[in-house]
């Protein structure tokens, strides 16, 4: 359970080593942090609004002005020197608002960033001593790391529920399903690399084609052209299979340059041969769907990327 649901927050503070020295360095420098919430607000909407989906969860000008006055009151919580039990579950309930609203922790991380840089760059510029600045910008480090862990808290906690809401049945077959599709990621990975070497050979066989005179040198340039652009698009499957392995997305549109590369490089063959002109044009309408397929999921990813 929760460190804060056990009314244990002392814990919490102790694991950052968060002391009444901290508390009372941050109170310290409310008065300053306080004179500059405008501008700081200002930069964190510039900021977040960055993010591309912000607009989604700040629909109208009613709910951008409640979240500013929360925002601010927030900020200031974070100087106000008392750190108690309900000062944290204030915090556990935004993270929770944010679970329910479905905010990714990427734009919360993203968002204690600016945050971070904002207020040490201010203590900065304000306390000149070089006698206690060091421990007034450790204390500022403490309070934004432990307020990040008490607002992600929730989205571990969410996950952790959703896992123990299941069956023993439902655990066992995720479980087996996780297993099963790690073994058959490694296979194609393997398999990957076997259509790699045969793409080395096919290369390989074009040159000696060439070499030995069995193919012109016209069409024997734009078969070695062909294998080598098949070799490139293997490669490539092959890099995107290992970021698929490390965690990373399925790249479709990597099996599908693949298939264009392939292709085209039947396109380059049959071109020489006025006799394979149809067969020549039904390619050519083939590499235009998969590219059209291509450009669309390319888009589909740039949106999510800016978003």
């Amino acid at each position: 359970m929760d460190l804060i649901v056990e009314n244990d927050y002392s814990i919490l503070k102790s694991h950052y080593q968060f002391t009444q020295d901290d508390e009372e360095r941050l109170l310290e420098m409310k008065p300053f942090l306080e004179s500059s919430v405008e501008d700081f607000l200002t930069g964190f909407y510039e900021f977040i609004w960055g993010f591309g989906k912000t607009a989604e969860f700040l629909k109208n000008e009613e709910i951008l002005s409640r979240h500013r006055g929360k925002i601010r009151e927030w900020y200031l919580d974070l100087f106000n020197g008392t750190y108690k039990l309900s000062y944290f579950q204030k915090l556990y309930k935004i993270g929770e608002i944010h679970v329910r609203l479905g905010l990714p922790t990427h734009y919360v991380n993203a968002a204690f960033n600016y945050v971070r840089v904002f207020t040490l760059g201010r203590i900065h510029k304000s306390y000149n001593e070089i006698e206690g600045l060091t421990d007034k910008l450790k204390s500022v480090e403490k309070i934004l790391d432990i307020n990040l862990d008490v607002l992600t808290s929730s989205y571990r906690q969410e996950e952790v529920g959703r896992f123990l809401s299941l069956s023993n049945v439902e655990k066992t077959l995720l479980s087996t399903l996780k297993k099963t599709s790690s073994y058959f990621n490694y296979l194609l990975a393997g398999a990957l690399v076997m259509v790699a070497f045969f793409a080395v050979g096919l290369f390989g066989y074009d040159v000696y084609l060439l070499a030995s005179g069995k193919n012109s040198v016209e069409e024997g340039i734009l078969t070695i052209l062909g294998s080598l652009l098949i070799l490139w698009a293997a490669i490539e499957l092959i890099h995107q299979e290992i970021s698929h392995l490390r965690g990373g997305g399925f790249a479709l549109e990597v099996f599908i340059t693949l298939a264009i590369a392939a292709l085209i490089r039947k396109i380059l063959i049959f071109s020489l041969s006025p006799a394979k002109s149809v067969d020549v044009l039904m390619y050519g309408v083939l590499v235009l769907c998969l590219s059209v397929s291509y450009w669309l999921i390319t888009q589909k990813l740039n949106k999510k990327i800016r978003g």
